[in-house]
């Protein structure tokens, strides 16, 4: 009976072993870049005794036992996240590891690098733009659901000078910007147009492929302003003090008075890993909470952190994090924000979320 009971055991483990196995896209593994400053991996490798039978002396106890300490592999997952807010809330969790799964995290500097990604399947976890994850739903047939909302407003006009009082004051000025295409475009086209500006007649937008570069565009140039997200505000001002803060863009959205929040950021899923793998979702997005509420109320250690997985300098994310607006929204709440945010981009430029409102189905609520 008990020889019995101890073969049970080994199966059981070996099935739990199983069970693990392929909740994790692989492309990932064999595709995309890792770094040593962008990727943390917390590995464990299971142990124990391969063999599932004991020898029995004619007592008929063991004379050995399979030590009940072992683990079944554990659940690989790989994450892709944008150098900046969205990457930062998963420091924490990258850093101490999860009993239950493993970690990848790979960081890119552009959308531009992700979306292929995304329609490949190279990887479980993303961390885009708001409007980009409804425009890859679109483009995908429904390969992904978002699961989180990660980052509120974070974009700034800043300027060298102090000619900028009010969105009013933007007009026939010349605005650097980076992000085309995705949300840091469509917020401020929405904000102009509701405070009377036309974004083609009004103003001239420069956009830059790099937030770098509208730093350096708007100190050589004349009557001009950025709009840069954090932290790249805090970086700007730590490398010139001329540079200043003039429009907080999250404050003129919430001034219109639409029934929804200004969104920068959120994590989808592929849809087959959410869909296979619900219980290991549902673990990463707890992870994922108590990472970002730890960011949030421990900024000098969280900017440790960060800088530890350079993201940005320890000194400016120091500076940056209680600006960042990092949050980690999920379940219905996430539901009702964020298909309030698209549906207002949608009535405004349709292009904006892909040329339609996702369906219910986009959203992963538990």
């Amino acid at each position: 009976m008990k020889l019995k009971k101890l073969v049970s055991s080994v199966l059981a483990a070996a099935l739990c072993a199983l069970s693990f196995t392929g909740c994790s896209n692989g492309g990932n593994s064999s595709g995309s870049s890792v770094t040593e400053n962008s990727t943390n991996t917390v590995s464990s490798a299971s142990s124990g005794n391969d063999s599932t039978t004991a020898s029995v002396p004619e007592s008929g106890a063991p004379e050995s036992s399979v030590p009940d300490h072992t683990e079944p592999t554990k659940a690989r997952v790989n994450i892709v996240a944008l150098k900046g807010p969205t990457a930062m809330g998963l420091t924490k969790m990258m850093d101490e590891g999860n009993s239950m799964l493993d970690y990848d995290l790979d960081i890119k500097a552009s959308p531009d690098e992700i979306s292929p990604m995304v329609a490949q399947g190279k990887a479980d976890i993303y961390c885009v733009p708001a409007n980009l994850a409804a425009v890859l739903c679109n483009k995908t047939e429904g390969k992904v659901q978002v699961v989180a909302i990660n980052t509120l407003g974070v974009l700034y006009i800043c300027e060298k000078g102090e000619t900028v009082k009010s969105v009013a004051d933007l007009k026939g000025k010349t605005i650097y910007s980076a992000g085309k295409g995705s949300t840091p475009e469509y917020a401020l086209n929405f904000i102009l147009k509701n405070n009377g500006i036309d974004p083609e007649k009004d103003v001239t937008i420069e956009w830059k492929s790099e937030h770098a570069e509208c730093l350096e565009a708007m100190l050589t140039g004349e009557n001009c302003v950025a709009m840069l997200p954090q932290p790249f505000v805090t970086t700007a001002q730590t490398k010139n003090d001329a540079v200043k803060v003039v429009l907080d863009l999250n404050a003129e959205w919430d001034k219109l008075g639409v029934d929804s929040s200004l969104i920068t950021g959120v994590a989808i899923a592929d849809r087959n890993f959410a869909e296979k793998c619900t219980a290991e979702l549902n673990e990463f997005l707890k992870q994922y909470k108590e990472s970002v509420d730890f960011i949030n109320s421990n900024v000098d250690e969280a900017a440790k952190l960060i800088g530890k997985y350079d993201i940005v300098p320890e000194a400016v994310a120091k500076k940056a994090v209680p600006n960042c607006n990092i949050v980690c929204i999920t379940g219905s709440e996430m539901k009702d924000k964020l298909s309030g945010y698209l549906n207002v981009l949608f009535e405004n430029d349709p292009k904006a979320v892909g040329g339609k409102l996702p369906d219910d189905t986009f959203y992963f609520v538990g």
